[in-house]
């Protein structure tokens, strides 16, 4: 394996990235210049064009740094000032030591349970330089620690839906209709939370060729219609025509609801099906008439609480009926207060449609997320191992900041009774926490408590901030790997294009420095460097392959070849679990208790569980209760952001060309904005009770009445970092609410937030998230 290592000579590398895959233009002292999409790519995204600008900023990090407060005075139970504090450089020898010491001193004086190593989050592409994947080998090779289970994205789906319909945590994204059959035989496309074309733009592990929003759209050249139920327009690509229903946020439930009401009290509803495939329609079927709790959901009771009126929901439960539908969830509508709800009712909805089952209908989930509905799955491709960790001891993922603030205390998930370890050190590689949580004055409160907190960044981002030993990490350009993602059909090589500045280090060399002064350096290694595990892994990739008679070329052929990107075979089509059910369902059950689709579950209800009760129910979110919707009138919703993956290079010129007066742009309907004497551009303040942001206001009719819209993913920039409060860069988890959907899931919910906006007239403060941390000799 070669690189530019600056020897006179301009070069373009091929790379691969979670938005796609590009050529990395060095020139020839070896400086990125440009990412330049690939040829083969059919719709490239751009955020491409923010890397290389980012990839030289001034923030980044290139020596090992220790918080001067820990560095003076030793492990604090009370962080003694992470966030506020100055840095001091180290060596890389005295960095390791420190870091292998402190490992030693937890695991001896309380136990491998004492170290959290969840490191949530993306990451970058990569089979071998994956940092979650290294740090948890690390980990175990040490006795493992306390990991998490679950997803920001889509937790209160992962839980619920096994319950449901059978199967693992992604069972439900797995076994939704393809777009090309969809394409072939639907007739229509109802998505609850849009189709917004921005997020097919990133897959996780890479994209060699995004096929999502042409495979959409060939859909409505075929005569399929869509329909965006959402409070946003712009959550439909335009070209789809979709009829747009704008309901307010966090009532698809009672939509749906108010759907299955007029299917089943008009006859229209798939009887058969629901008798012979699934178990409990009695129960639900009841608890929709009113006979259950006295209350009809009918379309005049959703109209009251969704703002769609009744003869809209008449008609298009009617048009369900007539058409070869699919029912599709996006991921937003269970990041909400009750997020099982809607996937559970989405599900009854689609049995009862008469399309469930059927070639190009029925549920889906995710649909036009990702590269979702374009494939179902791709060939294995191997990763790095990660061992065995012998901690049993886990958290539901956005609980976090419970965990830390509560050791000791006992919490109910998924139908077991737990509790939370007393964690005493976090090591974290990939990912930032201080984007995907909630609450974010909540977590810089929590993050005080353990006494060591270790992380590996390339950049002085908000994470790096708020740790106590933090090590250079070289980024997807300074190193060699390939890349596979999610049902993505693509193998992709990843050449090192340019040499890790400074002393900036791979999560491995890292590791494996840290390895060495305790004594493990063999284990984790295995005596291999890493570019001997890329090729390792694309080998035992090429061998699994070979038994199933598809041929990769060696190695050395792949890294040579001009593009460094091949296409695997799409593996044959399996018969679809729900079309089998349909066909003869005791013949073909389901994984399920009673082999059926579950619209009442005997587990569930059992839990005992008064936020998720044996059957799909609408629960009004807590958010609402009390006086909080007359102080906060308005529903904040923070969807992904077009400009780039969550909070990677938000630092980057694409993502700050983005911004409106220096700030993440807030999305206002006009007549909200005009009430509050708001202008196009103006620096507003949006807050609560738990914290405030400023933001850059953005007029359009095409957002409902009384919804703000404020992309997820600004760097967390606080006007005092000690005091909390203020964010100065838009980040909208300083206004969401850091509490689980339910017992069973313990899942985000950032999509149940009322806030109230103003204009901000004082002079704003400058953002300052892009610059370096303060550091002294």
């Amino acid at each position: 394996m070669t690189s530019n290592t600056g020897d006179g000579i301009p070069r373009r590398s091929p790379t691969a990235t979670h938005w796609g895959n590009y050529e990395v233009v060095t020139d020839g002292d070896g400086r990125v210049k440009a990412l330049e999409p690939a040829a083969y790519d059919p719709r490239p995204s751009p955020i491409g064009r923010g890397v290389a600008e980012a990839h030289h900023a001034p923030n980044r990090i290139t020596q090992p740094m220790v918080r001067r407060g820990w560095l003076e005075h030793g492990p604090r139970y009370d962080g003694g000032g992470r966030g506020t504090d100055s840095f001091v450089p180290v060596s890389w020898d005295d960095a390791a030591t420190l870091i292998a010491t402190e490992l030693d001193r937890v695991r001896e004086t309380y136990g491998n349970e004492a170290i959290y190593g969840g490191s949530y989050g993306w990451g970058s592409a990569g089979r071998f330089h994956h940092a979650q994947s290294q740090v948890h080998r690390f980990l175990n090779v040490l006795g493992g620690f306390t990991s998490s289970v679950g997803s920001y994205s889509a937790a209160a789906m992962e839980a619920v839906m096994p319950h449901v319909i059978g199967g693992g945590p992604w069972h439900a994204v797995e076994q939704g209709p393809l777009w090309r059959e969809i394409a072939d035989h639907g007739e229509l496309v109802v998505s609850f939370g849009g189709l917004a074309a921005k997020n097919a733009q990133a897959n996780s592990g890479g994209v060699g060729r995004h096929r999502s929003v042409d495979a959409q759209r060939r859909c409505r050249d075929n005569g399929v219609a869509f329909v965006s139920v959402s409070p946003w327009r712009s959550d439909a690509d335009a070209a789809l025509e979709a009829d747009w229903i704008p309901l307010r946020p966090n009532t698809d439930v009672p939509l749906m609801l108010a759907l299955s009401h007029v299917l089943i009290t008009e006859g229209l509803h798939d009887a058969d099906f629901v008798r012979r495939c699934c178990t409990g329609y009695e129960v639900f079927e009841r608890y929709v008439l009113g006979r259950s709790d006295g209350v009809v959901k009918d379309p005049d009771w959703a109209a009251a609480l969704t703002g769609v009126d009744a003869a809209t929901v008449t008609a298009l439960a009617r048009r369900i009926a007539r058409h070869r539908t699919v029912i599709n969830v996006s991921f937003s509508v269970q990041r909400q207060d009750h997020g099982e709800q809607p996937y559970w009712t989405a599900t009854v909805l689609a049995a009862l449609s008469g399309s469930m089952g059927r070639p190009g209908g029925g549920f889906a989930a995710a649909l036009g997320i990702s590269q979702t509905g374009v494939e179902r799955e791709r060939h294995a491709v191997a990763s790095l191992p990660q061992g065995h960790n012998p901690v049993e001891t886990f958290i539901p993922v956005a609980r976090v900041a419970d965990m830390l603030l509560h050791p000791g205390e006992p919490f109910d998930y998924n139908g077991r009774r737990l509790t939370y370890p007393d964690i005493r050190l976090v090591y974290w590689a990939g990912g930032n926490p201080f984007h995907h949580h909630q609450d974010l004055n909540r977590l810089v409160s929590a993050w005080q408590r353990p006494e060591t907190v270790i992380c590996h960044e390339p950049w002085w981002n908000p994470l790096a901030r708020h740790c106590d030993i933090v090590l250079p990490a070289a980024t997807m350009l300074e190193r060699n790997d390939f890349a596979a993602g999610k049902t993505d059909l693509s193998l992709s090589a990843m050449h090192r294009a340019a040499e890790p500045p400074g002393e900036s280090r791979t999560d491995y060399d890292a590791f494996t420095a840290i390895a060495r002064k305790l004594g493990v350096e063999k284990e984790f290694t295995e005596g291999r460097t890493a570019d001997e595990w890329v090729e390792e892994l694309y080998e035992r990739t090429r061998d699994r392959l070979a038994e199933r008679e598809v041929e990769l070329p060696p190695f050395a052929d792949f890294w040579a070849s001009d593009r460094g990107h091949l296409v695997t075979p799409p593996l044959p089509d399996r018969p679809h679990p729900f079309r089998l059910l349909r066909e003869d369902p005791d013949a073909h059950p389901l994984d399920t208790p009673s082999g059926r689709i579950e619209i009442f579950s005997r587990t569930v209800a059992d839990f005992g569980y008064d936020d998720c009760p044996g059957h799909p129910v609408w629960l009004e979110p807590r958010e609402w209760q009390g006086e909080a919707r007359r102080r906060y009138p308005l529903d904040l919703i923070s969807p992904q952001p077009a400009n780039r993956l969550h909070s990677q290079y938000d630092h980057g010129p694409h993502s700050r060309a983005g911004k409106v007066a220096g700030r993440e742009p807030v999305t206002l309907n006009r007549a909200d904005a005009e009430a509050r004497g708001i202008a196009d551009g103006d620096v507003v303040r949006v807050f609560n009770d738990r914290g405030a942001c400023l933001a850059g206001a953005v007029l359009s009719d095409d957002l409902r009445p009384g919804v703000l819209a404020l992309p997820t993913g600004a760097w967390y920039d606080p006007a005092d970092a000690a005091a909390g409060g203020l964010d100065k860069h838009g980040n909208p988890n300083v206004l969401t609410r850091d509490l689980g959907t339910s017992r069973l899931a313990q899942g985000p919910t950032s999509g149940t937030t009322l806030v109230q906006v103003e204009r901000y007239d004082a002079p704003p403060p400058p953002v300052t998230a892009f610059e370096p941390a303060r550091t002294r000799p």
